[in-house]
């Protein structure tokens, strides 16, 4: 089977927004604890943050950590988790039924996202509290001194200010499972009152403000109307959440979830930019797909919560095989394809909650398979987006008529001349023979790495007893001749294929200058 992809270094999609490379860090299960923070651990440091899963969220490249929900979020009072350690009260969670110590809470997170080189991405509670909350709680992150909640994080041992710039304004207002769920109407004016208070304290600001829980709900499409029709001039993003499943065990079936989440995206896009037609606006309200991932099989109810309130119960500890990996693949794929509007995304989480990094509390720690899709994605996805014209077979599934059997993300990095190319192939049976038409180089092209994610058995896992059962292997049958590339992609595989172009004269008057 062929295929062919063809680039040119003067069709550019859009920058790519680093921040796409997001991950989740939620009061969820053993996600906090057990998780990122396990003080006692053989590897923890002074602050109880365990060393091993330190080292494994640096080497899977999230760039920014939402937190601390979430579902949490919706009834978390931010004031519990400041200040001495023995002071804070132990709470029930309603969201996930637990019993929540605060042994972690706001300047912990931030002390671990500066350890892990990670940006802070906060979110307010708009279910229980509302402004009030928000503005106090941005005080207190963000503002230098001379006032009550600034002296007061002072006063917890934090001279400067947190300086946190991107902000979620609640979350999933429109699901009923939310504590304190709320209408379109009630929602959009909230977002719209709390932003305009939160950018008094600091313009500079990212708000996102929630869009539906998913693209099922009974109000998609109207609720993000209504929403950005109440709250357009304050906010910056709108937020997507998506959670893949394979319920049907179909493979083929399973693929169609990246051309729905592709759909999704365009399909929002186009409501802001209908608001912003309403208003004859020029602005354009981007995306924050702030939750998204694989979740289908630890979710039933015995998976959500634990009798008895436990304190950090194992919940959503979902794990992970050889075709979730080839989603989570492909969805990387699709988030790049779509970087002129997607600015931000979060795979939902980060550690043993539905996460790439699975821990054993007291024990080790180990990558499962989706996380090496996303750690060579965030490694190499650098720069720039461009545009690919993709000649590919289709097949027809259930749900999609030409569900095209090679998906392909493109990004060159103009500041070191490196070129990145993130394929799928989806047919169960075939090796796609794919060529890749190069335009506009004016330098030699060099092969750098060629990796492929692929295994015989697509239900295989890694674990602790073996956690390298799947991951990135060398691919061989890779040649470059002048600006072509030919490179055979084995069924059912996802593979990253990093170029360099070596200059070998000076650029003349037009042409690119690349190293």
């Amino acid at each position: 089977m062929r295929a062919r992809i063809t680039v040119d270094l003067d069709f550019v999609l859009s920058d790519l927004d680093r921040r796409v490379f997001g991950a989740f860090v939620e009061h969820l299960g053993r996600c906090v604890y057990g998780g990122i923070f396990e003080p006692g651990h053989a590897t923890a440091d002074e602050r109880g943050f365990r060393g091993d899963v330190m080292e494994l969220t640096r080497e899977l490249g999230a760039t920014i950590i939402r937190y601390p929900g979430g579902n949490f979020m919706s009834g978390y009072d931010w004031e519990d988790g400041v200040g001495p350690v023995a002071e804070r009260p132990t709470k029930l969670d309603l969201a996930w039924f637990s019993t929540e110590t605060n042994r972690f809470g706001t300047n912990e997170f931030i002390d671990w996202c500066k350890a892990a080189g990670v940006e802070p991405m906060l979110g307010v509670n708009l279910g229980t509290r509302g402004m009030d909350e928000a503005r106090q709680y941005l005080e207190y992150c963000n503002h230098p001194g001379g006032s009550h909640f600034a002296e007061l994080r002072r006063s917890h041992g934090y001279e400067a200010p947190h300086d946190v710039k991107f902000w979620c304004l609640g979350n999933e207002m429109d699901g009923p499972w939310q504590i304190g769920a709320k209408t379109a109407a009630e929602y959009g004016r909230l977002a719209h009152e709390t932003a305009k208070a939160m950018r008094w304290i600091d313009p500079t600001l990212v708000l996102s403000a929630c869009g539906s829980s998913h693209r099922q709900m009974p109000t998609y499409g109207a609720w993000e109307y209504e929403v950005l029709d109440r709250c357009f001039e304050e906010v910056d993003v709108v937020s997507l959440h998506t959670y893949f499943a394979n319920k049907a065990d179909e493979i083929d079936e399973y693929f169609g979830v990246i051309d729905r989440m592709d759909l999704f995206i365009k399909e929002v896009a186009s409501i802001c930019d209908a608001v912003a037609a309403k208003r004859r606006s020029s602005k354009r309200i981007m995306l924050s797909f702030d939750e998204w991932n694989v979740w289908y099989k630890a979710n039933t109810i015995e998976h959500m919560r634990k009798p008895g309130w436990p304190v950090a119960p194992a919940l959503l500890e979902e794990v992970y095989n050889m075709e979730d990996a080839l989603i989570v693949g492909g969805a990387l794929i699709t988030l790049m394809n779509n970087a002129d509007r997607v600015k931000c995304a979060c795979l939902a989480q980060l550690v043993n909650a539905i996460g790439p990094i699975m821990t054993e509390t007291g024990g080790p720690a180990w990558r499962q398979t989706i996380f090496h899709p996303f750690a060579l994605a965030a490694r190499h996805g650098q720069g720039r987006v461009l545009q690919t014209k993709i000649e590919t077979p289709t097949v027809a599934t259930k749900t999609i008529q030409d569900m095209p059997l090679l998906l392909a993300s493109v990004t060159e990095d103009p500041a070191t001349g490196r070129l990145s190319i993130f394929s799928l192939n989806r047919s169960p049976t075939e090796t796609i023979e794919v060529d890749v038409d190069l335009h506009g180089f004016d330098a030699r092209i060099e092969l750098v790495e060629a990796l492929e994610l692929h295994h015989a058995n697509l239900k295989a896992t890694n674990s602790k007893a073996a956690p390298d059962t799947v991951v990135p292997l060398r691919n061989d049958e890779v040649q470059v001749s002048g600006t072509t590339l030919r490179a055979s992609l084995k069924p059912l595989s996802w593979n990253v294929l990093v170029l360099q172009q070596v200059r070998t004269t000076q650029p003349g008057p037009g042409q690119h200058a690349h190293p």
